[in-house]
């Protein structure tokens, strides 16, 4: 289902019961983070707590929008998911690596190995504590 506001577009496609994709294109700023975090809250509140975010069309993203992508990664481990971003051009990738956002979120280079390339993303995860125990 596709969405637009000014200079960012959003469309969003349920995978599976948990897992949504939500592709990215335009302008992600002050302007339109609001808006983005608003699609992304909703696929949680619908218990979707696996985000692939495809970042192939994202031109540009400044400190408003990367504080969205850094809450959606808290927001979906929290809830017991993850999020992982597809195919950011070379200027998003930049910024991802400045912040450390890519060193907590997979990169991928695109959908189907985000997803794991067997249709989905595992629904429980185990997560590994930095002593080495699962959580």
């Amino acid at each position: 289902m596709p969405s637009q506001e000014a200079n960012l577009n959003v469309e969003v496609e349920i995978h599976d019961p948990g897992t949504a994709i939500v592709a990215i294109g335009g302008e992600l700023d002050i302007d339109t983070a609001t808006f983005l975090h608003h699609h992304l809250a909703n696929q949680f509140l619908h218990g979707r707590h696996h985000l692939v975010l495809d970042l192939s069309a994202l031109q540009f993203v400044d400190s408003s929008g990367m504080n969205v992508l850094i809450k959606a990664a808290r927001e979906a481990r929290e809830g017991g998911g993850d999020l992982r971003l597809v195919a950011p051009a070379p200027a998003v990738r930049r910024l991802l690596e400045l912040t450390g956002l890519s060193m907590m979120t997979p990169v991928h280079a695109d959908i189907e190995e985000a997803l794991g390339r067997t249709g989905g993303i595992p629904a429980q995860a185990p997560v590994t504590a930095r002593d080495g125990s699962s959580r």
